[in-house]
């Protein structure tokens, strides 16, 4: 997501930092390349007008054009303008202690609403701990049900069984008994969407709406929707009053404009994004760290909450554990290679780090791809526990067998072993002399051919 946009915002600053003392001219010159970098993101041309007439108007101060880095100010400034655009502050789903919470789903078919449902419902019980309900609403489309059903199972989440011939009011007032009986504290309601938004729709999300009153009325809209998203969220905004979004298949997107375009077309709040095709592939929505990821300024604190979420922590303990003693065996790269898996892939983590803008030019020239890693996983799963807890003793008939055992050939079987080797050193450094003694470059071994000399100039 928003590829793009970090690679436009990238030549636009370099520019500017080559220019030294900014004025009108070299400003307007930068304007007219931002400009042209949100449309062309699919950003809504109301929302960029506003956006770069913001940025010019704080821009032309004179303690900026005689700022000692004005480039620097102007990133500042246009960091601070996107942070605003997206929303300023991170908001969670609103809670009412004192009774039950009803959620509201709405959109547009094919947007991803089912999905979202089930990511969010898994997302209230991992945090609040809470008995939640999922009811469809959906008598329009015959898979819907079983969808959202498939859904809860996965997630030990019950869904209010289905009658047939019943109105989304009838199925409505049906749960209220389910709701009393069960001690439910949180109902997702999941309603049909539309191929396009038609008076039926609308007037019937307004019923919905008036028999449930929920806690919040959440739009879910396809981030691949591009300019139309924002036509699509006013139509709902100003019929039903919707109280936050949800932006899907954001992995999907390498413009990311609709994410620009929500809050000005809603006015209210971006709540969540889906980033994946999986359960847990949800992220809470949070304007300041999507800022920085756009100006290529990474999301490190994203990095750590996901590195907490998915890795092991016993393992990790373990491993530490090992390192401090100097020990690291195949079995431990194994599991490491495993827990980045959770996390995503090698891909999906470089995105967060500072300073990796050109991710796809990185893969390519230093070989760290996710066909390398899992190259190496199935190797090291072809191997004998003996042999990965003692790699010494793998010898050239052992390797034949590995390598026909994981479909590949000798060669990378030894590249592989030296990998470990040189990761297995650097432990025996790092657990007698401290992490400072520790060649940053080598620790891309474990994860491909290294790290590229020329990457971190």
């Amino acid at each position: 997501m928003f590829e793009n946009l970090v690679n436009r915002f990238e030549s636009v600053f370099s520019n500017l930092k080559k220019t030294g003392t900014i004025n009108e001219e070299s400003l307007d010159l930068a304007m007219r390349d931002i400009r042209r970098a949100l449309l062309e993101a699919d950003v809504s041309l109301p929302v960029v007008k506003s956006f770069i007439a913001n940025i010019k108007e704080k821009s032309l101060g004179q303690n900026v054009i005689q700022a000692i880095t004005p480039s620097q100010m102007i990133i500042k400034i246009v960091n601070d303008e996107l942070i605003e655009t997206l929303g300023s502050n991170t908001v969670d789903l609103n809670i009412n202690n004192s009774d039950v919470n009803n959620y509201l789903f709405i959109g547009l078919q094919g947007s991803g609403k089912t999905t979202s449902v089930g990511k969010i419902a898994n997302h209230i019980k991992e945090k609040f701990s809470k008995k939640i309900l999922l009811v469809s609403l959906d008598v329009q489309r015959p898979a819907a049900y079983e969808q959202l059903k498939t859904l809860g199972n996965r997630i030990d989440i019950p869904i209010l069984e289905k009658v047939e011939k019943e109105t989304p009011i009838e199925i409505i007032k049906r749960s209220r008994d389910y709701i009393s009986k069960n001690n439910i504290e949180f109902v997702l309601y999941d309603t049909a969407g539309r191929i396009n938004i038609d008076n039926e729709l609308l007037e019937e999300l307004n019923l919905i709406e008036s028999e449930i009153v929920p806690n919040e009325t959440i739009l879910v809209l396809d981030s691949l929707t591009g300019q139309e998203a924002m036509k699509v969220a006013t139509d709902f905004a100003t019929t039903v009053k919707v109280t936050g979004s949800m932006l899907t298949r954001i992995d999907g997107d390498s413009r990311g404009g609709s994410a620009l375009s929500m809050k000005v077309a809603t006015g209210c709040p971006i709540k969540f994004m889906g980033v994946g095709e999986q359960i847990v592939d949800l992220e809470v929505f949070h304007p300041e760290r999507i800022a920085n990821r756009i100006l290529g300024m990474g999301d490190i604190v994203s990095l750590v909450e996901k590195a907490s979420e998915n890795i092991d922590h016993e393992k990790a303990e373990e491993i530490a554990n090992k390192i401090q003693k100097g020990e690291f065996d195949l079995n431990d790269l194994l599991s490491q290679i495993s827990q980045m898996k959770k996390m995503g892939g090698l891909s999906s983590i470089m995105k967060f780090i500072p300073g990796l803008k050109n991710l796809g030019d990185i893969q390519n020239n230093a070989n760290m791809n996710e066909d390398s890693i899992k190259r190496q996983e199935a190797i090291i799963l072809s191997m004998t526990p003996y042999e990965r807890t003692k790699p010494k003793i793998i010898n050239g008939s052992r390797k034949k067998r590995i390598a026909k055992g994981s479909g590949t050939v000798v060669s990378d079987i030894n590249k592989v072993l030296k990998q470990h080797r040189k990761m297995a050193d650097m432990m025996k450094k790092l657990s007698k002399k401290g992490l400072q003694n520790i060649n940053p470059m080598d620790i891309g071994n474990q994860l491909g051919n290294g790290i590229n000399k020329n990457f971190l100039k």
